[in-house]
């Protein structure tokens, strides 16, 4: 941190990259492991959806979870910069809180939006299924 002549924090640049780096590290690891638990925890979902296609639902999950990292880590990247930047240690945090917290709300509005396609993919599989007929007797 630097004083200027009145005493006043002047923003480093050292404080600066240390807030961008410790800010790709958290949204990084925070949409990984979403990305991750979407990953296993979609696929019965998946799998149900195409009848029983594990082939095809293994495909469709990894083109969603490609699409969920790169609208992710595009949306980090872009709202990485700042018009402001930290000239002490508390403006780091604040600033970090900010940015991560806004990624942490995005990445829940992602894994929402996956639910309910989830979710549409199972009820229109169920619905377009033939009634199961009882056994002859």
């Amino acid at each position: 941190m630097f004083l200027a002549a009145d005493s006043t924090p002047v923003a480093s640049d050292s404080l600066t990259y240390l807030e961008y780096g410790v800010y790709l590290l958290l949204s990084l690891g925070v949409t990984i492991w979403v990305g991750r638990t979407l990953f296993r925890s979609g696929r019965p979902f998946l799998v149900e959806a195409f009848h029983g296609n594990e082939t095809m639902a293994d495909s469709v999950n990894n083109l969603l979870i490609i699409g969920f990292y790169l609208v992710n880590v595009g949306f980090m990247l872009l709202f990485l910069s700042s018009k402001q930047h930290p000239a002490t240690g508390i403006d780091v945090i604040e600033h970090l809180s900010k940015s991560v917290g806004v990624v942490v709300v995005v990445l829940g509005v992602m894994h929402f939006i996956n639910l309910v396609v989830l979710n549409a993919l199972r009820t229109g599989a169920q619905a377009s299924r033939p009634p199961v007929l009882p056994p002859r007797a």
